[in-house]
């Protein structure tokens, strides 16, 4: 299960769910590209992980962006020269009614939420694929299999991952290449944190556990499909939703 001296770029890397993620890489001694829209917040986090005896940098990029992109992972590979683990976790809300649903607000959550994914992904796997190993997971929703209301375009854009997921797993696995996604529920986090007391207990209710769940708990099921010892698992989706979806 070791992943000492491995390399992973972890997309929105900067708070939340994508910082728990790379917290955890971190610990298990893997060398870490922060990737984020904000460089200054990338690198503070990149400069913090050092204390576990890694190499991290931070880098800044824009998914949406095929330039930013092939860059980004230019760049990381002259960095590091490899490759083992990518995280596609950078992601956006616009939430509104369809029928209100402004076209901007439609693209914009599908160019970061799942052109990223295909951008990054397609980049990763050049790298990956003259390894003849690499981990892929990318971050799907809970919304992508049970809807919800006034997310047409985010559960659009994460149900799309789960396709792109299965079909990318089929393609590379020749070369070695695991493709997984992990779908969240509600998990606590700064859009979370917002709602009243009332709403949190009312979607409390529909959570077997009766608990949101952390980021750590999402981060726990990512960096168990990035160990070697995963390597028969592929094209899967692995939900962390405390038994809401079964």
């Amino acid at each position: 299960m070791d992943v000492r001296g491995q390399v992973g770029i972890i997309t929105g890397a900067t708070r939340g769910i994508g910082k728990a993620i790379a917290e955890g890489l971190a610990k298990n001694g893997v060398n870490l590209a922060i990737a984020g829209r904000n460089i200054d917040a990338a690198k503070e986090v990149a400069a913090a992980f050092t204390v576990f005896g890694v190499k991290a940098v931070g880098i800044k990029l824009d998914v949406s962006k095929p330039e930013d992109v092939i860059k980004a992972f230019e760049d990381v590979e002259k960095e590091f020269n490899r490759i083992d683990i990518l995280i596609n976790n950078a992601g956006i809300t616009k939430d509104g009614l369809l029928i209100r649903m402004r076209d901007e607000d439609w693209d914009s959550v599908i160019d970061t939420n799942l052109k990223g994914v295909f951008l990054c992904t397609r980049e990763a796997v050049k790298v990956m694929s003259r390894q003849r190993y690499g981990r892929i997971i990318n971050i799907t929703s809970v919304a992508a299999f049970m809807g919800n209301p006034g997310q047409t375009n985010y559960s659009a854009s994460k149900a799309g991952i789960v396709g792109l997921t299965k079909t990318v797993a089929r393609e590379y696995a020749v070369r070695g290449i695991t493709v997984n996604a992990v779908a969240p529920g509600f998990i606590q986090t700064a859009m979370t944190d917002v709602l009243s007391d009332r709403v949190k207990e009312d979607m409390k209710k529909i959570i077997p556990l009766g608990r949101f769940g952390t980021a750590e708990d999402v981060a726990n099921a990512v960096i168990f499909l990035a160990l070697p010892d995963s390597g028969y698992i592929t094209g899967q989706v692995i939900h962390v939703n405390g038994g809401m979806y079964m």
